[in-house]
């Protein structure tokens, strides 16, 4: 790489690394995982450089880098997973309800598959047209569309079976103060 290539890249990566980050975050929950998977990112790209002709395109490409190492994560991930009869407590850094929405939302989307969890961030987050997301994903425009009409069903039913949870455990919990209230009268 020629020496005037090498300032371009860090030139970009300067100017563009907090949207980076960003898109990274939405692409996996965990802050340092983020960190590491744009880390990855850059210098997969970093190889290859000074082949991005049209270097408007280097989100796009990074984000793409980005798409298919989560999935490589994942896959191996996925086969070190060991299933339990106990969920693990969904923990809230913040008492607000903000964060907690944001919470939920990046719980619920690791029920989708690498590749619907991707539309989603694209199209959603990313507010990417449906052409954009299909020239990043690789895939054609009706396959972003019905992958993001699945995934947003899938998401729908994980919301209302959490609330339906949530709801049963009230009156569970509201059914106990009842019984200790006849006890104790």
């Amino acid at each position: 790489m020629a020496h005037g290539e090498v300032l371009g890249f860090e030139e970009y990566v300067r100017t563009r690394q907090d949207a980076l980050l960003r898109s990274a975050r939405r692409l996996v929950p965990d802050p340092v995982d983020a960190q590491d998977l744009l880390q990855t990112a850059l210098v997969r790209t970093y190889g290859r450089w000074d082949g991005i002709a049209d270097k408007s395109l280097a989100d796009a490409y990074l984000r793409r880098v980005m798409i298919n190492t989560r999935t490589e994560w994942w896959r191996a991930r996925k086969l070190e997973e060991v299933p339990t009869e106990q969920l693990p407590d969904a923990s809230v850094e913040d008492g607000t309800e903000q964060r907690a929405d944001r919470a939920l939302l990046m719980d619920i989307l690791g029920v989708l598959a690498p590749k619907q969890r991707s539309v989603v961030v694209l199209r959603h987050w990313e507010q990417m047209s449906t052409e954009e997301t299909a020239a990043a994903l690789g895939m054609s425009a009706g396959t972003v569309k019905s992958t993001l009409h699945r995934a947003l069903a899938r998401l729908r039913q994980e919301l209302e079976s959490r609330e339906l949870d949530a709801h049963a455990l009230e009156r569970a919990e509201q059914g106990d103060e009842r019984g200790m209230e006849r006890c104790a009268a």
